[in-house]
C-alpha cells in the first residue's frame, strides 16, 4: 500500500464517508489533473464525471484561471473584508449584478454553499425585525431538498439518512411534497397534472404566511434530493405565490448555478422570476477555490441600512469573506464563459446526453431518466412496472460506483440515483468515451 494511502488510513477522516468501507476499498491518490480527467499516482485516469463534487466548470488545470490566481498571489493572498477590500471582490461583484441583469443590488461573500445558503436565512429572518415584524421566523422548503450541512441549512432540507440524526437540533420549518414527477406526490401523470403539487405550498402559505420568512428551493433541479428535474411551471407558481403571500423567495443555486442547466443560472429557464436572495457557490470559481456569494435586492439592503445605534447592523462574516485569490478565479471564470462560448458547449453537451442516454431506458434496472444541461441521471429500480426501489441493504449506489472506477468513471451516487454532472468543457470523443464506459458499468447489473 502507498504510503500516503497508509497515512490517509491513519490521520484523515473523510466527508460522507463510513470509515470502515475505506480499509477494503481506500481513497484513490490524485496526483494530477488535466481537463475532465482525474490521474492517480499510477498514471491511471478517471474522467471527472461529477465536475469534483458539481464545483469543477472548465475543466481542471485551465490556464487562465492559473494566471488570475497567480497574478493575484504577488501582490495580495487575503485581508480581512470588513473595513478593507480589494479590486478582485469588487469587479466580481459588478460582473455578477450585471449577470443578473440588475435583478439584484448587493453581493454578500461566504466561504461555501452551506454559509451562502445560512446567509440568505439570516438576511431574511433579521429584515422582518428591522421592519419590527417579529412573527415571521420560520421557513418553507421541499421535502426532497437540500441546502447544506450546517445546523440551520439542514433545518430547511428534507429529512433523510444524511441528517435525520441531527433533526433534534433542527429548527421548525414547513415542508412540502416535491414536484418529483417520477414519483408524483399526488399520483398524477405529468401531462395531466395540472401541477397539483404546488398546492399543499398555496396552502401553507396561505394559512401561515404572517409567520413565514421565506420560501426557499433549489430552481429547476433538486440536486442532491435525487438530481429530480421539475417543470419550469412549478417555479413560476412557486414565485407568484412567495410575492402573493408576501414571503421572501430565496433561490439556492449552489449546484446549478454558472451554466449547469444551460443557462447561466437555472431560474433563468422560468418567466418572470424575481428572487429576493440568490445563494451562489461551487462553479463560482470553477471549482479552484471556496467561495461564495449570497445576492439580494435594494429593497432588502435598505432595511438594514441606518444609524448605528439602530441596531440594524448585519452581525455576520466569515474569515476568509471574499479571499482575493478566489474571488479572482471568480472574475476569470466569467471570462472564460465569454472567451470560449460556454453555454453554447452545454447545448452540444445537452443533445449527446439526450441521445447517449437514450439507450440506457432499456436496461432492466433504469426507471427515470432525467435531463437537463449538463446533467444526466438515471433512477434505478427494482421493478420497472412498479417502480419499486432496491432495499438499502444491497448498496447498489456503492457497488457502482466502485464498478465506475473500474472503467475509469468517477460516479458519486446519491442512494440509487446515478448521474453525470459533467465539466462544461468536457470534448464530444470524451462525452462520447464516458456514456460508453457508463453503459457498460450499469448494463453489467442489469
Amino acid at each position: 500500500m502507498n504510503k500516503w494511502i497508509e497515512k490517509d488510513l491513519e490521520y484523515v477522516w473523510h466527508p460522507y464517508t463510513q470509515m470502515k468501507d475505506n480499509r477494503k476499498s481506500p481513497p484513490i491518490l490524485i496526483k494530477k489533473a488535466a481537463g475532465a480527467k482525474l490521474y492517480d499516482e499510477a498514471g491511471k485516469f478517471y474522467y471527472d464525471s461529477i465536475s469534483s463534487w458539481w464545483c469543477n466548470v472548465h475543466g481542471h488545470n485551465h490556464p487562465k484561471i492559473k494566471q488570475a490566481i497567480n497574478r493575484q498571489l504577488e501582490s495580495l493572498e487575503h485581508v480581512l473584508f470588513a473595513g478593507f477590500t480589494h479590486e478582485p471582490a469588487i469587479a466580481l461583484a459588478e460582473r455578477l449584478i450585471k449577470l443578473t441583469k440588475n435583478k439584484f443590488a448587493k453581493v454578500f461573500y461566504s466561504d461555501d454553499g452551506s454559509t451562502a445558503v445560512e446567509v440568505a436565512l439570516k438576511i431574511s429572518f433579521q429584515y422582518w425585525r428591522n421592519l419590527g415584524i417579529t412573527s415571521k421566523r420560520k421557513f418553507v422548503c421541499l421535502d426532497y431538498g437540500y441546502h447544506g450541512d450546517t445546523i440551520g441549512t439542514m433545518s430547511v432540507s428534507g429529512i433523510d439518512m444524511f441528517n435525520d440524526a441531527f433533526k433534534p437540533l433542527f429548527f421548525p420549518s414547513f415542508r412540502v411534497p416535491s414536484p418529483y414527477c417520477y414519483r408524483c406526490p399526488m399520483g398524477k401523470v405529468r401531462l395531466e397534472c395540472g401541477l397539483e403539487c404546488v398546492k399543499p405550498l398555496e396552502k401553507i402559505l396561505k394559512e401561515h404566511s404572517r409567520e413565514i420568512s421565506g420560501l426557499i428551493l433549489e430552481p429547476m433541479v433538486l440536486c442532491a434530493g435525487g438530481m429530480i428535474v421539475y417543470p419550469k411551471e412549478y417555479l413560476e407558481k412557486a414565485a407568484a405565490l412567495a410575492k402573493k403571500y408576501k414571503v421572501h423567495l430565496i433561490l439556492d443555486e449552489v449546484a446549478t448555478g454558472f451554466g449547469r442547466t444551460g443557462k447561466m443560472f437555472a431560474y433563468e429557464h422560468a418567466s418572470n422570476i424575481n428572487p429576493d436572495f440568490l445563494c451562489l457557490s461551487k462553479g463560482i470559481s470553477a471549482g479552484y477555490l471556496p467561495l461564495a456569494a449570497t445576492l439580494t435586492t435594494g429593497k432588502i439592503y435598505r432595511a438594514f441600512y441606518a444609524d448605528y445605534s439602530k441596531r440594524k447592523t448585519f452581525f455576520h462574516g466569515h474569515t476568509y469573506t471574499a479571499n482575493p485569490l478566489a474571488c479572482a478565479a471568480g472574475v476569470a471564470s466569467l471570462e472564460v464563459f465569454d472567451r470560449e462560448n460556454t453555454l453554447a458547449n452545454v447545448k452540444k453537451i445537452s443533445l449527446l446526453l439526450k441521445n447517449g442516454l437514450a439507450r440506457f431506458k432499456d436496461l432492466d434496472i433504469v426507471g427515470d431518466v432525467r435531463l437537463i444541461g449538463a446533467i444526466g441521471a438515471l433512477e434505478l429500480v427494482k421493478n420497472k412496472q412498479t417502480k419499486e426501489r432496491f432495499s438499502s441493504k444491497k448498496r447498489l449506489g456503492f457497488e457502482i460506483y466502485k464498478k465506475g472506477l473500474k472503467e475509469g468513471l468517477v460516479l458519486r451516487p446519491l442512494g440509487d440515483i446515478i448521474y453525470l454532472f459533467l465539466p462544461l468543457a468536457v470534448k464530444e470523443n470524451e462525452l462520447k468515451d464516458i456514456l460508453s464506459r457508463f453503459y457498460r458499468t450499469l448494463k453489467s447489473f442489469s
